[in-house]
């Protein structure tokens, strides 16, 4: 089972052989989960083929609940996710209370598995409104594909183990204990209607106050994602909320939903200005009528939906207010369109200028009709659209709506044009028998038959010449797409051309050497940091080969990297040579070569950045040697800590003359050597350099060290705040055989 998961035509069979036997629909659902889901349970089978386990179905139908129950997350639990249950009932809850004070609250949990979500919504409402008032004004709908989840549900029946997330307080007041089992409340049972139900195929239940949806969208395509969630916002009331579950982030960006907690994914639906019939119609929203009955709206929009015919309609403002979905396929008309001015869009012009007929047909008051328009359609092929204006005036005369319909009339244009050649065809055959009648007739009717001849041609061309019309008519229109195109390369190529600039200014100001090879090792940019340092300007390395050039560095070493990164074998290599810069000075360098496209399939090239090293060499071989002679000094080297004046490093001389190694000074400090000097005066003699009111402090005092040989010492300390950390430095010098050098006589010192 290794083939790969898309296009696998058995994994596909059996999705349909499903579908068929049973009714599921797992269009919508991920190909990989369901795919996953699937596997397990041919592992579980030990079969090793999705053809195998078609067979072992059709032999063994029983199988069907099995898979199923294994393809059908049924994960739930009671108050799942408790902070997000916490949410609902302080914010939403009495919210919903408030808005239906004495009316009736529907309520719907969508995928509801086994129904503990949907007892537990009941729990969470008949807290507040108590059990008589629950029972009398709520309604909870519970839906699901799973047939044997429903049936768990319908029992309310759960064990210990399944009630363990119930607080003590509801379980004690809403379950009876049974055995060894807990029942659900009976009253509260027949408040909620369990029901199969396919939220992406069938048609949704409307008016629901509270829609939880929890963990389902995760496990849809992202196509069926966008069915569902208009669905959902169809089913909700205006201000209704929704309940999703903590994985789910598809709201977070949506216009159909603003969010009321998003750490708890508790949404509320925005009333928009068009609302979505349940066939797939868009339609501006209005007030309803008094009087108007529900039934007559569903079947205005069952004929607008049902029907072949694209209609849109226009508003006394000139926008998009409404689009059926036969406009949608044929017009290209979306949601975004709605609400739009209607001179905006492309089909105010396309494939006839319709602004003018519009207020044409709203002033003469009668409708307007237009035949045979052009339409372009994808793949080469064009309908022949039959456009009718129609204006619809309100109670007060006025324009209240423009009803503009497009009808396919390809199929008549195509008879009417065969009719019209069939009618050529029979008026060319009778004309020729007339005319050989006349021949045998008279000289005079010959005439008179070839001089109808010449009236028969100049016909033909007639329609040959508005043949060509027609033809130059395409021409032009294919000439502005071309001139249309032409515009946007040339946007595109200015773009290209600053994007361009903009990178080699930012690669020429870069302190270090950027060279692009091509496949071949040709260059093909060569930044400002290598003029500098090579000598060689841009012009005269762009276009010759790298690994011909005379650039003090053996570029002949980079051949073998360059080729093993251009080949793919490895993702980058990096190499250390010496070299001669163009002012005759050795230079370390640091090269790096990568792919200029990373995680590219074919090679479009090769980058090499360049690092000079030579300073951080010269620097690191100083701070060596720097630190050789310190740490090798016979004089003492102290680094304090400058808040507890302990020893963070010392040198070989301090370890030596204080007796200590390094890791036990590190418990001690400073005063712990000094018999004679206390800590509070050791730390005001360094306060001034702490506060930098001095660079350094010179003072002299008696040190005693692990012998207990007290030796007299001068100490010198500095201060240094601007290091990382902070550090203070005391450099010790043993005073005991201090020498003086002598004074020469003054009577010398004037003879010199």
């Amino acid at each position: 089972m290794d083939r790969p998961e898309e296009n696998d035509p058995e994994f596909e069979a059996l999705i349909a052989f499903v579908q068929e036997s049973r009714g599921v629909d797992f269009r919508g659902y991920k190909r990989t989960s369901l795919r996953r889901r699937m596997t397990l349970r041919l592992n579980e089978l030990g079969l090793d083929s999705f053809a195998a386990y078609y067979s072992f179905l059709e032999a063994h139908p029983q199988e069907f609940t099995n898979l199923l129950n294994t393809v059908l997350i049924n994960v739930t639990s009671f108050f799942r996710d408790p902070e997000a249950w916490d949410a609902l009932r302080r914010q939403v809850v009495p919210a919903i209370i408030g808005h239906n004070r004495e009316r009736e609250i529907r309520l719907w949990s969508v995928g509801c598995a086994s129904g503990q979500e949907a007892y537990s919504l009941a729990m969470a409402l008949a807290e507040p409104l108590g059990i008589g008032e629950f029972c009398r004004r709520v309604k909870i709908y519970a839906t699901d594909l799973d047939e044997p989840a429903l049936e768990v549900a319908r029992h309310a029946t759960y064990t210990l183990r399944e009630v363990e997330s119930v607080p003590p307080e509801l379980l004690d007041k809403y379950f009876e204990r049974v055995n060894y089992h807990y029942v659900f409340h009976r009253e509260l049972r027949k408040c909620v209607i369990f029901g199969r139900h396919n939220v992406v195929r069938d048609a949704p239940i409307s008016r629901i106050e509270l829609l939880l949806c929890r963990n389902l969208l995760i496990y849809l395509e992202t196509e069926t994602q966008n069915i569902v969630l208009p669905r959902l916002h169809y089913a909700l009331k205006d201000h209704g909320y929704l309940f999703l579950g903590r994985a789910e982030t598809q709201l977070a960006r949506s216009r159909l939903f603003q969010s009321v907690d998003m750490r708890s994914r508790i949404f509320m639906k925005v009333p928009q200005e068009w609302r979505r019939t349940p066939a797939g119609g868009l339609v501006i929203r209005e007030e309803e009528l008094p009087g108007e009955s529900s039934r007559q709206i569903q079947i205005q929009d069952a004929i607008a939906n049902s029907s072949t015919i694209a209609y849109l309609a226009i508003n006394a403002e000139g926008r998009l207010v409404f689009a059926n979905p036969a406009a949608r396929r044929m017009l290209d008309v979306g949601e975004a369109d709605l609400g739009r001015p209607f001179q905006d869009l492309p089909i105010s012009y396309r494939p006839t200028e319709l602004r003018s007929r519009i207020e044409e047909a709203q002033q003469q008051a009668r409708p307007i009709k237009i035949e045979n328009q052009e339409w372009p359609r994808g793949g080469g092929e064009s309908l022949r659209l039959s456009i009718e204006v129609t204006p619809i005036f309100g109670r007060d005369n006025k324009p209240f709506i423009t009803l503009v319909a497009f009808s396919d009339s390809t199929q008549m244009f195509q008879l009417q044009q065969e009719l019209e050649a069939a009618q050529e065809s029979l008026e060319t055959t009778v004309e020729e028998l007339q005319s050989a009648n006349e021949e045998l007739e008279t000289t005079n009717e010959e005439l008179q038959s070839t001089n109808e001849e010449l009236e028969t041609t100049n016909e033909e061309l007639q329609s040959t010449n508005e043949e060509l019309e027609t033809i130059n008519e395409e021409l032009r229109s294919s000439n502005e797409e071309l001139e249309a195109a032409n515009e946007e390369l040339r946007s595109r190529s200015e773009e290209f051309a600053q994007y361009r600039r903009y990178v080699e200014s930012v690669l020429g100001s870069f302190d270090a050497g950027v060279i692009v090879l091509d496949q071949y090792g040709t260059a093909q940019f060569w930044n400002r940091w290598c003029e500098n340092v090579f000598g060689l300007r841009s012009d005269e390395v762009v276009q010759r080969s790298f690994f011909d050039l005379d650039i003090g560095l053996p570029v002949h070493k980079l051949r073998e990297p360059f080729e093993r990164v251009a080949k793919g074998q490895e993702t980058f290599s990096r190499i250390n040579l010496q070299g001669i810069d163009r002012r005759g000075r050795n230079i370390q360098c640091a090269i790096r070569i990568s792919p200029l496209v990373p995680d590219s399939k074919s090679s479009t090239g090769t980058l090499l950045i360049i690092e000079d090293l030579s300073d951080i060499v010269r620097n690191e071989e100083f701070t060596q040697y720097l630190g050789r002679i310190i740490g090798e000094s016979l004089n003492e080297v102290y680094f304090l800590n400058p808040q507890s004046l302990q020893f963070t490093l010392v040198n070989q001389g301090a370890e030596r003359k204080l007796g200590y190694r390094l890791a036990q000074l590190r418990y001690m400090s400073l005063a712990d050597f000094m018999p004679f000097v206390s800590v509070d005066s050791l730390r005001s003699l360094a306060a001034p350099l702490l506060k930098q009111e001095k660079e350094e402090i010179v003072f002299e005092t008696v040190l005693r060290p692990r012998t207990g040989q007290d030796y007299p010492a001068e100490i010198c300390m500095q201060y240094f705040a601007s290091e990382d950390p902070a550090i203070l430095v005391a450099i010790v010098h043993d005073t005991v055989e201090r020498q003086k050098v002598p004074a020469e006589p003054a009577a010398s010192a004037d003879r010199n």
